[in-house]
């Protein structure tokens, strides 16, 4: 196949202005994340009509003239499952890439397959096979080999095919409106998890008491400041095991701090006190702000209720050709239940009885809920053994 490899900034401006006329512009990054606060970037690979190309963001002064190109209007933006390549933009100019379209999702609405590789998809969609051998490649060194970079550009060789196959699919089911709501509600959603404070993701932490889950948030909170000051990943700080275990002890001072397995590290000693403070302070708060889980106990009979729901979720999706791991959670289940028992006018709806979700199957789970609805089997032999019908 034929691609530029851009090295220099008077390339790269070029390249964008061609980018210019194109209706449909595909992307994908290389980057490296194991090292640094934020993924490191070090490669754009890009696919618009017949121009491929492949960016060397290590080499180029400024990758600004792209991002901003991919702000622009005039076209779709194609990536596949681009979480971080939607992070790099906002990154770097603050905008979202123009009609940005993910190929994962996209597949999600008009197949069973949630979240579908992208070889995978090659291969459903097209009878192609996309190359594997340069998977663990270390993208910051240099020169890259041109099977690298062969490798590198297979990731978007056939994106926009992709894309224009699946959109043919979406059209004849009716549901490009459905993608169009998931890719905002995608985006909403990334854009959101970049502003809020992650401590609640800390492993270990899901059932500790408020005064404990205290100290995790101040322990968190330093940790973070201080892996982004030093420009490393928050783990390489301290470890989440080694947050909940002092949160769980919940004494202050440095020789408490020390005292704990993992603690007497050496790179951790200049630090004790610091973190010792932080334990300090989650203790001294007052009892009415202090954080909580917000699990709470639901009753018994709520486990075979999910459980029946599920049961029904996975037949309508598969009888609709949509992913049930794209339409909704164990935890979207629970919530509708919640809200079918204890809803007002002014109870917000669950995801699962808002939009496109609510069309193909939120509203038949709610009418099972209120014995509106009843399931039985038809033909257990069958690929479809469930038969939903009116309650006599």
């Amino acid at each position: 196949m034929k691609y530029v490899h851009i090295e220099s900034q008077s390339e790269l401006e070029e390249f964008c202005q061609s980018l210019a006329d194109a209706p449909e512009i595909g992307f994908d990054t290389e980057f490296v994340a194991e090292f640094t606060y934020r993924p490191q970037l070090c490669l754009i690979q890009v696919a618009a009509g017949s121009r491929l190309a492949v960016i060397d963001t290590l080499k180029v002064d400024d990758v600004t003239p792209f991002w901003r190109a991919l702000a622009e209007p005039g076209h779709e933006t194609i990536v596949h499952a681009g979480r971080e390549e939607l992070c790099f933009c906002l990154d770097a100019i603050g905008q979202r890439p123009h009609q940005l379209v993910d190929v994962q999702l996209a597949a999600g609405l008009v197949t069973n397959d949630y979240p579908a590789g992208y070889g995978a998809l090659n291969q459903r969609l097209l009878g192609k096979r996309v190359p594997k051998g340069e998977t663990r490649t270390d993208w910051r060194k240099r020169p890259l080999t041109k099977r690298q970079l062969d490798y590198a550009i297979s990731d978007v060789e056939h994106l926009t095919t992709i894309y224009d196959k699946l959109k043919g699919m979406l059209a004849k089911h009716d549901r490009l409106g459905w993608l169009d709501e998931e890719m905002q509600a995608w985006q909403e959603d990334i854009e959101a998890s970049r502003t809020r404070k992650r401590w609640r993701r800390v492993s270990g932490s899901g059932n500790l008491s408020p005064a404990s889950l205290s100290i995790v948030r101040e322990l968190w909170l330093w940790r973070d400041s201080e892996a982004e000051r030093r420009d490393c990943p928050p783990r390489k700080i301290l470890r989440d095991d080694l947050i909940v275990e002092l949160a769980k002890r919940r004494r202050a001072g440095v020789s408490n701090v020390k005292a704990i397995r993992g603690m007497e590290r050496g790179d951790l000693r200049p630090h004790l006190g610091a973190i010792s403070e932080c334990i300090e302070r989650a203790l001294a708060m007052p009892p009415e702000e202090l954080p909580r889980n917000g699990s709470e106990r639901q009753p018994s009979q709520w486990n075979m209720l999910t459980q029946y729901l599920g049961a029904a979720l996975t037949s309508v999706c598969r009888d609709a050709q949509v992913a049930t791991s794209l339409v909704a959670t164990t935890a979207d289940i629970r919530e509708l239940i919640a809200w079918q028992v204890g809803h007002d006018d002014d109870t917000p709806k669950p995801a699962l009885m808002q939009g496109w979700r609510a069309e193909i199957v939120g509203d038949r789970l709610a009418r099972l809920l209120t014995g509106e609805l009843s399931i039985r089997i038809a033909n257990f032999q069958a690929e479809q053994p469930f038969s939903f019908e009116p309650s006599s």
